[in-house]
């Protein structure tokens, strides 16, 4: 199939991908858009894979106010070197982030940060409503796995999904981010301030 220069450019605009990387991405699958895209984002993935371990010493700290100062949040995003975190896409990310913060609300970065008191705490609500429903022990305990991984996903920064574009979690996002910059970025830690709310 004969990719054309309006192929290559849709994609770009789609995934942020390198040109080139968008035109051989639709070489490979036969100008499939979508096929080019999932594509992309799974060469973001292996790139964001091998970048993991490395130091995050430079970055920014952004902060996003809501309308009538009543609630504000201040993100710490990190990256490898300052010539990323004066780049206007990484910046862009992190207002992003910080705004995302402000709506969703998270409790935790990762599953790792949640506090075992809020855990325990939610798997006691759900114990008792499973045995208030009168369902065996055996498929109560099933529900309260099922529920925990629900709601861990619901707190977890990093696996909810983008309020900008819910088809997106935010790992994603950051995965996205990591193939195009090119080296290891990390959300370091955030802070949600609302007026009224301990």
């Amino acid at each position: 199939m004969n990719i054309t220069s309006q192929m290559v450019k849709d994609l770009r605009d789609k995934t942020a991908a390198g040109m080139m990387d968008c035109k051989k991405a639709l070489a490979d699958t036969n100008g499939d858009m979508e096929k080019a895209v999932d594509l992309l984002r799974q060469k973001g993935l292996a790139v964001a894979a091998k970048r993991a371990g490395r130091a995050t010493s430079e970055g920014v700290i952004e902060t996003y106010i809501h309308a009538g100062g009543k609630l504000g949040v201040m993100v710490e995003l990190g990256c490898e070197t300052d010539f990323v975190a004066k780049n206007d896409s990484f910046r862009e990310f992190a207002r992003d982030i910080a705004m995302h913060i402000a709506a969703a609300s998270p409790v935790s970065i990762n599953r790792e940060d949640v506090p075992e008191a809020i855990l325990a705490r939610e798997r006691e609500i759900y114990i008792q409503q499973a045995i208030e429903s009168g369902k065996p022990a055996n498929i109560a305990e099933k529900m309260v796995v099922g529920k925990i991984e629900k709601y861990l996903a619901e707190i977890c920064l990093l696996e909810q999904r983008f309020v900008k574009n819910p088809d997106l979690s935010i790992q994603d996002l950051l995965n996205e981010l990591v193939g195009k910059m090119g080296e290891n970025i990390s959300i370091k830690r955030f802070v949600r301030f609302q007026v009224g709310v301990e």
